[in-house]
């Protein structure tokens, strides 16, 4: 839909996957199904950080902090994806787009900072473990979870008001299944080299530092189990971490191919999303917090206790 270069953008159409119905009525099913499993496994998992008081240490209340990000995140923009999977228009408000992105982008920077947190977390209680009391306190890891979600919130706030600010008079069609900010950004019609610079720091900032600390705590990890004398004691403490590694391979795997691969100048200029950013797109928004309660329920003894203890108490009332 062309616009005139004076003409104010009051709503954007979500493409997703105009032009085949079929396929729509297809990903509609299989991201209900996902979208369920998500509030289902990590609901639960909040529960019972909540509940169990085994569970009331350090990593479970970074767990359960994660969790409730990868509900936020999913309801972003899962519940509207699925109605315009069955709309035959399928449009978001200005606003509406401005507050999709702002939480999109809030709880995912969030994530990033999250699990670099919970990495530090698992390199004191391996590497230092007497410490591990005194170093990763009550106040000190509260204030852990606090940091990552203040810096999220105010890295999408500025990010979120830079993109709004623009002028979208190309058009109003945004080649995606939501506000992805790399998405509007294309049908802006001014100067956008600010906007890059800033996602550019935000990125170095808030996804490569945390990721480098996931780095560096991982090899004293590594190092300090292998130094162990028994299988068994080194399989132990490996169990401890292995779930966390596992949820950090699949998040950063998935953001880099996402947002660093390279571009080539016709891609960037051109309207057109590639077909492979929008699955990788979805793999992000939708299976990745599915997966993550998944893998911490079938890695961890101490969860599956839990899960099995509040379904028995649900069910069978003790």
């Amino acid at each position: 839909m062309e616009l005139g270069n004076q003409t104010n953008i009051v709503e954007f159409i979500l493409k997703g996957l105009s032009g085949y119905p079929r396929l729509e009525i297809v990903f509609f099913v299989l991201i209900l199904i996902m979208y369920m499993v998500t509030l289902l496994g990590n609901g639960t998992l909040i529960l019972i950080s909540i509940l169990d008081s085994h569970l009331h240490t350090p990593m479970y209340f970074f767990l359960g902090n994660l969790s409730f990000l990868d509900i936020c995140y999913t309801t972003t923009s899962v519940p509207l994806a699925l109605v315009n999977f069955l709309s035959e228009r399928k449009t978001i408000s200005l606003t509406g787009c401005a507050l999709q992105m702002f939480l999109g982008l809030a709880m995912g920077t969030t994530e990033c900072v999250l699990l670099g947190m919970m990495a530090f977390d698992r390199y004191v209680a391996i590497c230092n473990p007497l410490r591990y009391p005194v170093i990763m306190s009550k106040d000190s890891y509260v204030l852990m979870a606090a940091s990552s979600w203040i810096m999220g919130l105010v890295d999408s706030t500025v990010q979120t008001a830079l993109v709004m600010q623009l002028p979208f008079c190309k058009n109003n069609i945004i080649n995606h299944f939501s506000c992805e900010i790399l998405a509007v950004l294309k049908l802006a019609c001014a100067d956008i080299s600010s906007n890059e610079f800033i996602m550019l720091v935000a990125v170095t900032i808030l996804i490569l530092t945390p990721l480098l600390l996931i780095i560096v705590s991982y090899s004293f990890i590594i190092s300090s189990i292998l130094k162990i004398s028994t299988s068994e004691g080194r399989k132990k403490a490996f169990s401890t971490c292995s779930s966390h590694l596992t949820v950090v391979i699949i998040f950063y795997g998935t953001i880099l191919f996402m947002y660093m691969k390279p571009k080539s100048n016709e891609t960037l200029n051109s309207e057109d999303l590639d077909a492979t950013d929008k699955l990788i797109s979805l793999f992000y928004g939708v299976m990745t917090p599915m997966m993550n309660p998944l893998i911490y329920s079938l890695r961890n003894k101490d969860v599956k206790e839990a899960v099995k203890h509040l379904f028995h108490r649900i069910f069978f009332g003790k």
